[in-house]
Formats: C-alpha cells, sequence, structure tokens
C-alpha cells in the first residue's frame, strides 16, 4: 500500500462513483491523498489503512426509523460502541435499525461495506440526514472511502464538513455518543 496525492493515474478498472468522486472534491478544488488496498470490511481491516493516512477512519452507519420514512447516516469513531437507544433519543426518533441495502444502493449509490459521507452526492433530494459524533470533528483530518471500499481517502475534516456538504446541500446535525451502556 502506498499514500499518493490525488485521483489515481490510471482510472481503468475503476467504477464511475469512485471516479465521480475524485471528479466532485477536485471540482471543490478540496486536496486529498489515497490509498489502494484490499476490499475493507471492518473497522479491524481498516487499522492498517488508518496508519497510513494518519487518521481515523470513521465507522458510517447508514440507518432508518421503522416507517422507512427517515434515513440517516451516522459518522462515528470506529472503536466506539453504538448503541441505538443513546442516538434515538438525541434526535427523536424512536426504533432506528439499520436500513436495507437496497436502500442504501437507491438514495447514496453505495453497497454495504462502501458507506461513506461522499455517498451523499448521490442523494439530491435530500431526504438522509447526516448525523456525526462529535468525536469526529476534533481531528484536523478525517478518512473515508470514495464510494467502494478498496480506496481510502485522507481530507481535512474542514473541507468535508464545510465546503463539501455545502456542495452537495446537506446539513448535519452533531450527536454525542458515549458509547456506554446505561445501568
Amino acid at each position: 500500500m502506498e499514500l499518493v496525492k490525488g485521483r489515481p493515474q490510471n482510472e481503468d478498472g475503476r467504477l464511475g462513483k469512485e471516479i465521480e468522486t475524485y471528479d466532485l472534491l477536485d471540482a471543490l478544488e478540496i486536496s486529498y491523498e489515497r490509498v489502494d488496498h484490499e476490499a475493507l470490511n471492518t473497522m479491524e481491516a481498516c487499522a492498517e489503512v488508518d496508519q497510513l493516512l494518519q487518521c481515523t477512519i470513521c465507522k458510517n452507519l447508514f440507518l432508518c426509523n421503522r416507517q422507512k420514512t427517515k434515513y440517516y447516516l451516522l459518522m462515528m469513531p470506529g472503536d466506539k460502541p453504538f448503541k441505538t437507544k443513546e442516538l434515538s433519543a438525541q434526535i427523536n426518533s424512536a426504533r432506528l435499525s439499520f436500513a436495507s441495502p437496497e436502500d442504501m444502493e437507491t438514495l447514496l449509490n453505495l453497497s454495504p461495506g462502501s458507506v461513506t459521507v461522499m455517498g451523499l452526492m448521490y442523494d439530491r433530494e435530500n431526504r438522509v440526514q447526516l448525523l456525526v459524533d462529535e468525536d469526529v470533528l476534533e481531528g484536523e483530518y478525517f478518512g473515508c472511502h470514495p464510494c467502494i471500499n478498496t480506496s481510502s481517502i485522507r481530507l481535512r475534516t474542514k473541507d468535508v464538513f464545510d465546503r463539501f456538504l455545502k456542495a452537495v446541500h446537506h446539513d448535519m446535525i452533531r450527536v454525542h455518543l458515549t458509547g456506554e451502556t446505561s445501568s
């Protein structure tokens, strides 16, 4: 694995949505570094990539309410346990669960294992609400997939949450997740 600046020199064999991610970041003049790797499907598998990028790749969860009328993309540190009850109370949405892969594909053009904030560029109807754990906002850099889990990119956190979100017409709700179980 090698850390390189910007988009791949050769785009052969890359998915369109990955190239569209680089196109958008380049158009917004957001600099990024990239590393290609085997598919990463767990946070444990991300550890080596985290070390190379010198930032943490977030855990990204695609959630919905029971009626499937509200969808959420939750970004949180990978080492923090997710407690549904804790999040539900903060966003006033009871009975959160994982949304289906079909809904993920329809709304964000993403497949399981590749969930990323970059997928919001495909949510032109703003059906997905971004939820961000406050710990994610503390780091100078932020790591995510460019809509495919065989590459990871490092961007400035400020660029993602100020410039990228504005460009894709999304806002975020800041949440505080402790990861602690209530007694």
